[in-house]
């Protein structure tokens, strides 16, 4: 069973080659033509999944990433960060799981779950009581997953894709 032998492991500076990597094969995967155009794709992986953007962000203590090993091999990871958060949240100590990604071979092993939860005890542990993310209105998959996790929706933000502006629904969960 896959998710029962995961190895989580916080990335450092280190880890940046292989994340990018992983962060590129597992976003095309999951969005890339014919669900988005390539010139989209690619200008976006220029600007927010470069080796300068993703080491910037690994050495921001804002931000977190969980990287899932199975077999030795690197089959996933999940961001989060604590340096935004919404309007409607304000009230609320909370962190956003910015990004959670699965190659997808391994999405049925419940690999994305036990990411999840990792991430769901991690936020607990650091006395966060709300937990946020954003999710692309037309990934059905996504939603079913989180709405799976108890999240339910709160609003939606623009997210921009080369020149295609997106809508993201946020949806949150209460914790702690």
């Amino acid at each position: 069973m896959v998710a029962a032998n995961l190895i989580i492991k916080r990335a450092n500076t280190g880890a940046a080659s292989q994340l990018r990597e992983l962060s590129v094969s597992t976003f095309l995967e999951t969005f890339g033509p014919p669900v988005n155009k390539q010139e989209d794709m690619d200008s976006y992986i220029a600007d927010q999944m470069s080796m300068e953007q993703l080491c910037a962000e690994l050495a921001d203590n804002e931000n977190l990433f969980f990287l899932a090993y199975y077999q030795d091999q690197l089959i996933g990871y999940a961001k989060m960060r604590a340096k935004i958060t919404p309007t409607e949240l304000s009230q609320y100590h909370a962190i956003e799981i910015e990004r959670l990604y699965v190659i997808k071979e391994y999405q049925s092993k419940k690999a994305g779950a036990t990411l999840m939860n990792h991430c769901l005890a991690y936020a607990t542990q650091q006395g966060y009581d709300m937990v946020w993310l954003g999710v692309w209105e037309h990934n059905q998959k996504a939603l079913k997953f989180y709405k799976d996790f108890g999240f339910e929706l709160f609003g939606s933000h623009p997210f921009v894709l080369g020149d295609d502006v997106q809508t993201d629904v946020l949806m949150r969960k209460a914790i702690g």
